[in-house]
């Protein structure tokens, strides 16, 4: 992809005659000496058209012609048609998708991957324009390495009343989770609150002063080496269901950032966390009915389940 770049020609005005040229630079185009400096080094910049260093003296009426490169938005949301991300259901006010492992629900620093807006913008859907401007239309978020259901508001009124159903807690949020061992009891309700892990800022944690957090769970297979967990949440904390299954001792199979064994992991031939939110039932923003949209196991977890029922 060729960088964009701004260019610029300016004449050097009168108060600046004798200043250095990264200083005059940085009065004149508005940038950081820093930068200025920086944009010399790479030989982006002539003075009257010869090139020049940054110590170099400017005279009045003499041309700085700069070219300034544009630096890419890190959040800026690229339409991008994301191979595995299926279309559950589509009306005028939401949009309803089975999305895909390793695929992130919107542009984030650090990420520069798969997108569910990149793929909705790529595919023509109009979203809607309330929240953050990479985050428009998301109501709810589904961690990279969980796949499942979701929903993602087009109107502005669906927006508002879905978000607000999330807030208060009245949409149905189920998940199944293969998580080592056997849970005791077989069913329960975590509440915890969860905070940022204090030693590693890309996990979270059970905290004193975390924000309440509530899970509830029941047992649907009890193998030799894991079970098989309903999962409702009651809160959407990032990362919920993860920390408080590491937190009872029973971590989702495959999730190393949270304990799990690596040798299981790899036994059942997982490269994630098993972990997939498989049903979202919400009162429709538009016609006020209760809607219910479901999502298959993929083939991966699919798979890992299987040997852990075969295994003995």
């Amino acid at each position: 992809m060729t960088q964009q770049s701004d260019h610029r020609t300016l004449a050097v005005p009168d108060g600046l005659a004798g200043e250095r040229v990264d200083a005059a630079m940085a009065r004149m185009f508005g940038l950081s000496r820093t930068r200025a400096a920086d944009l010399i080094a790479q030989g982006l910049v002539r003075l009257d058209g010869a090139g020049v260093g940054k110590s170099d003296r400017v005279l009045p009426g003499a041309v700085l012609d700069v070219t300034i490169p544009v630096e890419a938005d890190p959040l800026a949301v690229v339409p991008e048609i994301v191979e595995g991300i299926k279309i559950i259901h589509d009306d005028p006010s939401i949009v309803v998708i089975d999305k895909p492992v390793g695929v992130a629900v919107h542009p984030s620093p650090g990420w520069s991957g798969p997108t569910v807006v990149g793929h909705l913008a790529g595919a023509g859907f109009r979203i809607a324009t309330s929240g953050a401007s990479e985050r428009q239309g998301i109501v709810q978020r589904l961690d990279v390495g969980t796949s499942g259901v979701m929903v993602i508001c087009k109107s502005e009124l669906a927006y508002s009343r879905l978000k607000n159903a999330f807030r208060q807690r009245t949409v149905d949020k189920t998940y199944h989770a293969l998580v080592q061992g056997h849970p005791d009891p077989l069913e329960g309700t975590v509440d915890a609150p969860i905070g940022r892990h204090p030693k590693a800022d890309y996990k979270f944690a059970v905290m004193a002063d975390g924000r309440p957090s509530v899970t509830h769970y029941s047992t649907l297979e009890a193998h030799r080496f894991a079970s098989l967990l309903e999962v409702h949440l009651e809160t959407g904390r990032t990362h919920q269901i993860r920390v408080h299954m590491a937190a009872l001792k029973h971590p989702c199979v495959g999730d190393l950032t949270y304990g799990a064994d690596p040798v299981l992991a790899r036994r059942v031939g997982l490269q994630r966390q098993w972990l997939h939110a498989v049903r979202l039932g919400f009162e429709h923003p538009e016609s006020g009915d209760y809607v219910e949209y479901e999502s298959e196991h993929p083939s991966d977890l699919a798979h890992a389940l299987d040997v852990i029922r075969d295994a003995h």
